[in-house]
């Protein structure tokens, strides 16, 4: 083993590898007729396309060319049904709906219209033709014009027909098995799905020409601004399981037809979240095995246990496994599950579960776990020494002594011994996006391509942050830009109080809401972090409440504490553009060029703002990229440009 400074170790770890043997499972699908097992990778060395690949065979369901992907809500997700063989999806070029006919040949089911997106999708359980889905019609591109509707395409007269309108935003649209009734969960403005949803149940009716129309339509579950309801899914004609944060945290409840109630499924409320923010559709965190019983996800503070619930008694089984990570969840029968699991030493895979037959006498679940797919390549390639060990630390604020979250990885390299002398390494502080989102445990390639090189890592889940509970996800209220910031400092100050870390050299970075706090990180902090990266960070309020996407665009309002016409003068102070003369550090800045959540513009003004101070920042804006980088030239050319840019700052070249 050899002696060298922290953060210049020699890595195997390259990022032309993470990005030529990576990809991302965006989706998993599962045919309730004939189990079939889809998936949709999202591929950066095909420029991120999103493909429909056969998960058995590993071969992809279309040609060239397609790409499954939805762009409603910008963030997307659901893009892909199947039944009984039948496949829908809809092309993020042409924004269309199709339905795969044979490897090369897709039929669009719906008029063009490049105005319209479509999303969230099922097929009717008695009528393949027919599929609910998500309309967001962008006619008007003005947030405030763009329409939301639920509606059901006739696949057979390429019919688009309204079901339900009125609502801001719609999701998770589902059939009862019989098909005769149909649920979904709306929201509106500044509600984000999060802070306040409603679930609505109606019946299905259709005349003689399959025209649809909905009757006894009611809300039966969530508030505005003080119920969450996530991830509605039917367990029977009779029963509609689903979870809402009405406890503080999302459990699982039910709904029974046969006496129009709630209940209830958990004996006692638990401090267990059984899902994350619906940032995305189609998210599903745990699936009906049939027979009143269900697989799910829950973590408690941010530590997850699989387990089988008995959605009649609430009775939890745990399962044993060393997933840190679980999401897509979905049954193909009531002994096997797939999802897509994370371990600390293994990247993400498509994993099959199978339970032993006697699953529901059991008090301690041992299933077979099956890897379908890996969505790299590079583990297995690699020593399982180079992997770091996380550390999930709670620590405690010290001005409301409240708890607060972190992960940190220390430098790992078998190849390395330490630093020089009595050195303690620098440290990376990643701050995550949302900002109502979290770090996950689990093994992440970017973390790992700097612990490998001698740099110790940390995520803060800071208040704010999903996983925790509601109160934990409200300290931001009216709070961003304060809040994330004095946590971010805490975890810096305590992990140097313990010696893990080298306090004068600290990075701090994050994209999107984490680049927002990157940047006022810096300038309220200016002696706490010596460099910093912010990629497609948001730098003005005022600019991102009058010019961002239509799901976002009344976020703020919570996060900010009013409207801009409310509170101008907040919104000027929080805003890193305006003291962008206190960033001192050296600031790197990417950027995607069509960016529509938070656009260019924002980018260039606070770079153009420290270059006429004098100060140290370099701006990358990458072609053709959006709110995240999707092309493996793009990943690879980010992540080297962000390792020299700390070398250079810290004198490590």
């Amino acid at each position: 083993m050899m002696s060298a400074p922290f953060g210049t170790w020699k890595s195997p770890i390259g990022a032309d590898l993470i990005t030529q043997k990576t990809i991302t499972i965006a989706e998993v699908i599962v045919d309730a007729v004939t189990g079939a097992v889809y998936h949709v990778e999202s591929r950066p060395y095909e420029a991120g396309r999103s493909v429909i690949v056969d998960s058995k065979s590993g071969t992809d369901v279309f040609g060239e060319g397609w790409n499954a992907r939805s762009g409603v809500h910008e963030y997307g997700g659901a893009s892909v049904a199947v039944r009984d063989g039948v496949i829908y999806f809809t092309d993020y070029g042409t924004k269309r709906l199709y339905k795969v006919n044979s490897p090369t040949v897709a039929e669009s089911v719906t008029p063009e219209n490049p105005n319209h997106r479509f999303g969230d999708f099922k097929i009717s359980p008695t009528h393949s033709h027919l599929v609910v889905s998500i309309l967001e019609d962008h006619t008007n591109p003005a947030p405030p014009d763009i329409v939301n509707t639920l509606v059901l395409v006739n696949a057979k007269t390429k019919t688009v027909s309204e079901l339900a309108s009125g609502a801001d935003f719609y999701s998770s649209p589902s059939f009862s098995p019989n098909g005769k009734k149909i649920s979904w969960i709306q929201w509106y403005h500044p509600d984000m799905p999060w802070e306040g949803s409603q679930l609505v149940l109606a019946d299905l009716l259709l005349d003689e020409s399959e025209r649809p129309s909905l009757s006894n339509i009611k809300v039966i579950a969530g508030k505005k601004e003080e119920e969450s309801i996530n991830q509605p899914i039917w367990i029977s004609d009779d029963v509609l399981v689903y979870l809402t944060d009405a406890s503080g945290f999302y459990n699982p409840w039910r709904y029974q037809i046969s006496n129009e109630a709630s209940s209830p499924i958990l004996p006692s409320p638990a401090a267990q979240e059984y899902a994350e923010p619906a940032w995305k559709l189609g998210a599903s965190a745990y699936a009906s095995l049939g027979n009143q019983t269900i697989l799910a996800s829950p973590t408690e503070q941010g530590v997850l246990q699989l387990c089988i619930v008995d959605v009649v008694s609430g009775k939890q089984v745990p399962i044993e496994s060393s997933y840190v990570r679980v999401s897509h969840v979905h049954a193909i029968d009531e002994n096997r599950v797939v999802f897509v699991g994370t371990k600390d030493d293994d990247a993400p895979a498509l994993v099959l579960l199978t339970l032993p037959s006697d699953y529901r006498a059991s008090d301690q679940l041992k299933p077979q776990f099956q890897n379908l797919k890996s969505t790299s390549s590079l583990a297995s390639s690699l020593s399982s020494s180079l992997f770091p060990k996380p550390s999930s630390i709670e620590l405690i604020t010290p001005e409301t002594k409240q708890p607060l979250y972190a992960l940190y990885f220390p430098p790992t390299n078998p190849e390395y011994s330490g630093g020089k002398d009595r050195e303690l390494p620098p440290c990376i502080c990643n701050i995550h996006g949302g900002p109502t989102g979290n770090v996950p445990p689990g093994l992440n390639w970017v973390t790992t391509y700097f612990t490998s090189r001698g740099w110790a890592w940390v995520d803060v889940n800071y208040g704010g942050s999903s996983g925790y509970g509601r109160d934990y996800r409200e300290r931001l209220r009216g709070n961003w830009g304060i809040v994330d910031v004095e946590d971010s400092v805490t975890v810096i100050e305590q992990l140097g109080a313990r010696g893990l870390i080298d306090v004068r050299r600290v990075a701090i970075r994050g994209g999107s809401a984490g680049g927002f706090t990157v940047l006022d990180a810096l300038i309220a902090k200016p002696t706490v972090f010596a460099a910093g990266t912010s990629s497609y960070g948001v730098t003005d309020l005022e600019m991102l409440a009058r010019d961002t996407h239509k799901f976002e665009s009344r976020y703020l309002e919570k996060l900010v504490g009013g409207t801009l016409e409310e509170v101008p003068e907040v919104y000027k102070a929080r805003s890193p553009v305006h003291h962008a003369e206190k960033i001192v550090a050296p600031l790197l800045v990417l950027q995607g060029d069509v960016d529509a959540v938070v656009p260019p513009s924002q980018a260039e003004a606070i770079v153009e703002k420290i270059k006429k101070r004098g100060g140290k920042v370099e701006y990358i804006l990458f072609e053709g990229e959006g709110h995240g980088w999707r092309k493996a030239e793009t990943v690879k050319a980010a992540l080297e440009k962000e390792e020299s840019w700390y070398k250079e700052v810290f004198g490590l070249n």
